[in-house]
């Protein structure tokens, strides 16, 4: 049995302003992982001539190492924010600075092949990895212990999410506009920028410090709840459900529509545009359905969007803009809801401002799990099944379809029951400390 836990401290308003200076952080953050996810197996593959199955064993192992100290990485957070803000903004400083190094060295190799390539690119992906896990992980404890009510929540991580998907949207365009290297010089100011809003951004207010447990068993101590674990499953099956199509969008953009690279930018830019818009409505949602429900319709309409695609063939570049808009609407959801419910958890347990980084390290090696599967499961198992950039073979391409369309539907239900049954049902039914709905 633990020794019950001090109450939190209340939490404070939350202005427009607010979000602002702590959103800004989610700009360069997302859009470093756009090239991360998307564009760097398409560029290694075709610029470098690396066989898929190579690109995605090592994208599977260095995702992998990286997410297995994602843990340790959170209970790190926890340190930086236990001995103030400040120890918080040095560390984001050092690890924003190694973020935008780590880039410009995977994107720009000084070697083009063989294994000196795949060397320095595994030295590089480390880098980045965990300069970004550190910065990520630190900005959304802090997020956390801001703390709030279920809207307040939703508005934090929002602000953080709407402008990741600024992020997204110039991280989609550049590349083909300006190119990689003005590209990496967008992401250092972005960076910067980032920085001195979370600068000014409000400060969560410390929790009474407690004797707790330490070491390993604070490590494993989110484990222990199980409404956390039921809720991880849910966004590990989502999130699987994002990664897959996101990995192989290029190659569907140009081998299956047989379009031009160019088309997926605007692709890109119509998706993400649309989460930039539905945002709004989706919080307003939140007060009448909960965190919850809320995100069980939006992955329900993303279903029900995005299995257009499955339906694409050659030249039907309009259908498939259709397609980008219409499940666009729904991303909303999963950007800013799913971090609120686990903020709202730390909340419930009495573990803000002693633990939040902890859950959200576990939650980091969850998405960076999720993305290793996509790169490691689906590359492969396209290669396996005879498909290879630039195939034409009917079987090839259907094989191509199967992966980017129906497969991410199927996983998204997946994610939906598990929620309906394993969070929302359950607590309907023996309800606990965790309160996942705000009726009026």
């Amino acid at each position: 049995m633990t020794a019950p836990t001090a109450a939190p401290p209340p939490a404070a308003a939350f202005d427009r302003r607010d979000g602002l200076r702590y959103g800004a952080l989610g700009l360069p953050l997302a859009f470093v992982a756009l090239p991360l996810y998307v564009t760097l197996p398409d560029h290694y593959a075709r610029q470098f001539g690396v066989p898929l199955a190579t690109l995605g064993a090592l994208l599977l192992a260095l995702r992998l190492l990286d997410a297995a100290v994602d843990p340790a990485l959170g209970r790190l957070a926890d340190a930086l924010l236990r001995r103030g803000p400040g120890a918080a903004l040095a560390a984001g400083a050092v690890a924003a600075l190694a973020l935008a190094l780590g880039f410009v060295a995977l994107f720009f190799p000084p070697v083009t092949g063989g294994a000196a390539l795949l060397a320095w690119a595994a030295g590089a992906l480390a880098l980045t990895y965990g300069a970004y896990s550190l910065l990520t992980v630190t900005h959304q404890a802090w997020g956390a212990q801001l703390g709030g009510d279920e809207a307040q929540r939703a508005r934090i991580f929002a602000w953080r999410e709407g402008a990741g998907l600024a992020g997204v949207l110039l991280a989609a365009s550049l590349p083909s506009l300006v190119g990689l290297g003005w590209t990496a010089a967008a992401l250092a100011l972005a960076l910067l920028a980032g920085w001195l809003g979370w600068r000014r951004a409000p400060r969560p207010t410390a929790a009474p410090r407690t004797s707790g447990v330490t070491g390993w068993s604070a490590l494993m101590q989110p484990l222990r709840r199980a409404d956390f674990r039921r809720l991880l499953a849910v966004f590990m099956l989502n999130g699987t459900a994002s990664a897959v199509p996101a990995t192989l969008m290029l190659f569907f953009v140009q081998d299956r529509l047989q379009a031009p690279a160019s088309s997926a930018a605007l692709a890109l830019l119509l998706y993400f545009g649309a989460a930039v818009l539905s945002l709004p409505l989706w919080l307003r949602a939140v007060p009448q359905l909960g965190l919850a429900r809320t995100w069980l319709a939006g992955m329900v309409l993303a279903v029900l969007t995005f299995a257009g695609a499955a339906g694409l063939g050659a030249g039907d570049l309009g259908g498939y803009y259709a397609v980008c808009v219409l499940s666009g609407l729904a991303l909303g959801t999963d950007l800013a809801l799913p971090g609120a419910l686990l903020a709202g958890q730390i909340d419930a347990h009495g573990e803000r401002g002693r633990s939040d980084g902890a859950y959200f390290g576990w939650w980091a090696l969850a998405t960076k799990l999720n993305l290793a599967l996509a790169a490691g499961v689906a590359l492969p198992l396209l290669a396996l099944l005879g498909y290879s950039p630039g195939a034409r073979d009917p079987a090839a391409l259907t094989a191509l379809t199967v992966a980017y369309a129906v497969l991410p539907c199927a996983l998204k239900l997946a994610a939906a029951a598990a929620l309906h049954y394993a969070l929302i049902r359950a607590h309907a039914l023996a309800p606990g400390p965790l309160r996942l709905e705000i009726h009026p």
